[in-house]
């Protein structure tokens, strides 16, 4: 994988150089989203033998009407800067939960990091104090804990910027096809996951450039 996160970073780095990224100082956006399987269901082919894909598994979230869905298949996680740029990425088997991939997103010299209160956590909040990164994370109420008005007012500030990722996952789903995979197994729709991401950064670069020449 280390090919296609050098060929992210490099994109990257030339587009700050060119002014159109945000410097990697500035905030991360983290964010996870939920990736079907090529092939999610246990049919068997010709041999007897399951198709299904070996190396994706379950996730299983509550949704808004508060029923449980379940999804066979990978995640993809990301950070993103406030202009919509991709700066990390990684990818897993849909079981894995949103934080354990937290850290790995950042490059630990942002000013700030948003997310949702999935990465809510006491070793989140130390790792981000220590590195002295203003934390940003959406804050959850709790069974006979309920949020009182000064955090509820800091949710409403700041979800309006953590919302940024999910407009970038939405880009990915319907212009370049991520919201199922195209292979089998993790590697592969990996590398191709990543490659989307270098291609939606070049071509917000190139927007960029663009207008600035209008």
């Amino acid at each position: 994988m280390l090919i296609d996160h050098d060929a992210l970073n490099e994109i990257n780095y030339q587009l700050n150089n060119q002014g159109s990224y945000i410097k990697s100082e500035e905030a991360s956006i983290v964010d996870a989203s939920v990736i079907d399987a090529k092939n999610c269901r246990p049919n068997k082919n010709k041999q007897g033998e399951s198709t299904q894909d070996r190396e994706a598994n379950w996730n299983v979230k509550a949704g808004s009407d508060e029923k449980r869905k379940s999804t066979y298949g990978y995640k993809a996680h990301m950070s993103v800067d406030e202009g919509d740029f991709i700066k990390s990425t990684d990818y897993t088997a849909g079981n894995i939960h949103d934080s354990n991939c937290f850290t790995y997103l950042l490059s630990g010299d942002e000013a700030s990091v948003y997310a949702d209160s999935a990465y809510q956590g006491e070793t989140h909040d130390k790792w981000l104090v220590e590195r002295h990164i203003e934390n940003r994370i959406i804050k959850r109420a709790y069974c006979n804990k309920p949020l009182n008005k000064e955090v509820k007012q800091f949710n409403r500030i700041h979800s309006g910027v953590r919302c940024i990722v999910e407009r970038v996952f939405g880009v990915l789903k319907q212009h370049y096809g991520i919201a199922k995979g195209r292979y089998l197994g993790l590697s592969r729709n990996r590398i191709r996951f990543e490659l989307m991401c270098v291609a939606h950064n070049l071509k917000l670069g190139l927007s960029i450039q663009q207008a600035s020449c209008v």
